[in-house]
């Protein structure tokens, strides 16, 4: 295990940025994000969970697929090049880390999809462990460690130090660039404030949350619950709560017609709308308590179901932050959960 003084990061940043690009942190007009680094970014280390979550470096918002153009009977296509960017993304939460091990299970399955396993090919991710997680966190529930993420390196901050820890063949390959700025770390340190951290997970407020009766034999009687409508009826369909979810998968394929030929997107979507899986039938979930009902389903029973038992929420607390009228996975666990005494 290697070590830095967190005074000396900003030497760390410029020589990992010497060999490929760097996403971080950073702050901008009071939001937290992943953004490139640069010498003068606002680099915020400090800060818990990024405002979106870091899928949108391997599955962009919009993504530019093909373009074609017609010409009589004839058509010309053009497959949009992969992404060939070699690049580090550093500060991953270990709940977010998680959620890329649920969207390998959707894009890296047959037919694998070429654009995400690009960016997963090129993408060196190293990771930090939490030091003080927030009231709104819950990834324990979900058999997350705050305390210690995967990643190809991962990393903890104690007493004014950053400590280095490869995983690995990436994080080993990082780890030669870099390790002339730093020395060796002293275990024991970082293991005290594991131990510490994973107190404070065990004390929050959804630390105790039941999955028990989420199981794939009681799906009809989740489905059916009585308790659907009064969960859903506040929801405003707006949409928030996938487009912070780290987990959230759902896209829609548009066209835009250039004038000289079409360019083909694919754009983030969401199960929450009116017009998701609008065909020129209609939609098959026209209310808004059977499109409530389908997104909770989908994490807490469906995607477990056919995934060996892998839940479509890391807990990272997003959804419970953000959601206008306070309407979340943690109060369907709750109000589901109930169901198993009646």
């Amino acid at each position: 295990m290697l070590k830095l003084s967190l005074n000396r990061v900003g030497d760390l940043f410029a020589k990992i940025a010497e060999a490929q690009a760097l996403y971080l942190p950073v702050e901008k007009a009071g939001q937290v994000d992943y953004d490139k680094w640069t010498a003068d970014a606002k680099v915020s280390m400090d800060h818990l969970n990024t405002a979106k979550s870091a899928k949108d470096l391997f599955f962009p918002q919009v993504e530019r697929m093909v373009d074609f153009k017609m010409e009589g009977k004839n058509i010309e296509i053009k497959p949009h090049a992969l992404s060939d960017e070699k690049f580090v993304l550093f500060g991953v939460r270990a709940c977010d880390m998680k959620s890329m091990e649920v969207l390998d299970k959707v894009f890296l399955a047959e037919p694998v999809d070429s654009f995400y396993a690009a960016r997963r090919m090129n993408g060196t991710v190293v990771t930090m462990a939490c030091s003080e997680p927030e009231e709104s966190c819950f990834c324990n529930v979900f058999g997350v460690d705050a305390a210690e993420p995967a990643g190809d390196v991962v990393t903890w901050k104690v007493d004014g130090e950053l400590y280095w820890k490869a995983l690995t063949e990436k994080g080993e390959a990082l780890t030669e660039q870099i390790k002339a700025l730093m020395e060796d770390g002293d275990e024991a340190k970082v293991e005290e404030s594991k131990a510490a951290v994973r107190e404070i997970m065990g004390k929050l407020p959804l630390a105790n949350l039941n999955l028990a009766p989420f199981q794939p034999e009681k799906l009809n009687e989740m489905f059916n619950s009585p308790k659907w409508a009064k969960l859903s009826e506040a929801c405003l369909g707006c949409g928030t709560c996938t487009f912070v979810c780290p987990t959230c998968q759902c896209y829609d394929i548009r066209d835009y017609d250039t004038g000289h030929g079409i360019q083909r997107f694919r754009c983030w979507d969401s199960c929450m709308y009116s017009d998701f899986t609008m065909m020129a039938h209609g939609t098959n979930r026209p209310d808004q308590m059977q499109r409530f009902r389908q997104r909770f389903m989908h994490k807490l029973i469906y995607f477990p179901s056919n995934n060996d038992g892998m839940y479509s929420c890391v807990g990272c607390g997003r959804c419970v932050s953000k959601c206008p009228i306070s309407m979340n996975i943690a109060k369907v666990i709750k109000a589901l959960g109930e169901d198993k005494d009646e």
